[in-house]
């Protein structure tokens, strides 16, 4: 099982949370929101070989903290993945919207400088915004759009700049969840939980509640849920290993 985005540090008890996910032998990326959680996280996952932390700055707290900025571009010597970043269109955020871009960019020029990073980035409100910075910024690292739910057309635009694709159970709760997700790339895709923000009731969803999303994909894709599984363990493989050869180049 893969959760490609998840705050593991943000559950009541992420060191239970943390061990049942080791345990089943999930793959997960701690996602952050600050850069100070970067370090905790590090902390709390030590010697736990099948979850990596990434060094995040989230869109909602960019008004407050965006001179933290600095510290992301430090701690990026320290891991390959970076999230949560990105843009946040939404009405309470959208005041901030032009410092958000501003230092989203900024977050992606230093990946590159570091010879790319593996994003995981956050659009809602905000897709064609993000696209256009990451257009503009990225050539060597790999940005993964997480939970996306912008239009068709944003998301023909994210394939063509080469994009890929988190997506877990409570998206495809929405009929548009589930028609994007029809036309994201087989090869491009990776299952999510968005836990503990992202819900089963009043319930946060766990890292391998991410399998939730194995039989929609089986039915899409024609094929079992265990096929299903194998081509999404085949993507995460694609993806590291590609930028494992950026960083060779």
């Amino acid at each position: 099982m893969i959760d490609m985005h998840c705050h593991l540090d943000l559950y009541a008890n992420p060191g239970r949370v943390i061990a049942e996910a080791d345990k089943r032998e999930a793959f997960v990326l701690a996602v952050t929101t600050t850069p100070k959680a970067f370090l905790g996280n590090i902390r709390l996952t030590e010697g736990r070989k099948r979850i990596r932390v990434a060094v995040g700055l989230h869109p909602e707290l960019v008004a407050a903290r965006h001179r933290e900025v600095d510290d992301v571009r430090k701690f990026m010597a320290q891991t390959k993945y970076v999230g949560e970043i990105g843009i946040d269109g939404s009405p309470d955020h959208a005041p901030s919207l032009k410092l958000q871009t501003e230092v989203f960019s900024t977050i992606l020029k230093n990946a590159e400088g570091y010879g790319g990073r593996i994003l995981s980035i956050h659009s809602r409100g905000a897709a064609t915004v993000v696209l256009n910075v990451i257009e503009a910024n990225l050539s060597k690292s790999l940005p993964i759009l997480h939970w996306f739910s912008g239009t068709r057309k944003e998301l023909d635009r994210a394939i063509e700049l080469g994009c890929w694709f988190s997506v877990g159970p409570a998206m495809l709760r929405s009929s548009k969840g589930r028609e994007l997700l029809a036309s994201m790339p087989r090869n491009r895709l990776l299952t999510e939980t968005d836990g503990p923000f992202a819900t089963d009731g009043d319930a946060p969803l766990m890292p391998w509640d991410a399998d939730r999303v194995l039989p929609v994909l089986a039915e899409l894709w024609n094929c079992s849920a265990s096929e299903a599984d194998r081509d999404l363990h085949a993507n995460l493989r694609n993806l590291v290993s590609t930028l494992d050869h950026v960083y060779a180049a």
